[in-house]
């Protein structure tokens, strides 16, 4: 089971990224799906979520406005666009499925977990 993280890179502040996370399908059947960072010297905290049917999302208080996660079932995709970029949201990206269908915000309850990709912000 993989799950693989991409489109990180270096941005100025108030600008924009797109992060996609691919995986089988297999992995992303009936699952939802989580982005979390972890910046350094912090732990790591979630961002957002899209539940497996995409209807239902959710996002951290500190993204929210600012960030939307949504999924293609077509592909096995799930994308972060991020946008009016902060300093502050510099930080390892990792997307995950979770062991269920509904959104969740607790890491304990993702199954599988990719390598995650540097997103860093510039002032």
């Amino acid at each position: 089971v993989q799950l693989q993280a991409s489109g990180g890179g270096l941005v100025q502040a108030g600008g924009s990224l797109r992060l996609s996370c691919t995986a089988s399908k297999r992995t992303f059947s009936n699952n939802a799906v989580g982005w979390f960072r972890q910046a350094p010297g912090k732990e790591r905290e979630f961002v957002a979520a899209v539940g497996y049917w995409g209807g239902s999302t959710g996002y951290a208080d500190s993204v929210k406005g600012r960030f939307a996660i949504s999924r293609d079932h077509a592909k096995s995709m799930v994308y972060l666009q991020m946008n009016s970029l902060k300093p502050e949201d510099t930080a390892v990206y990792s997307c995950a499925a979770a062991r269920g269908s509904s959104i969740t915000r607790d890491p304990i309850y993702y199954k599988y977990w990719g390598q995650g990709t540097l997103v860093t912000v510039s002032s």
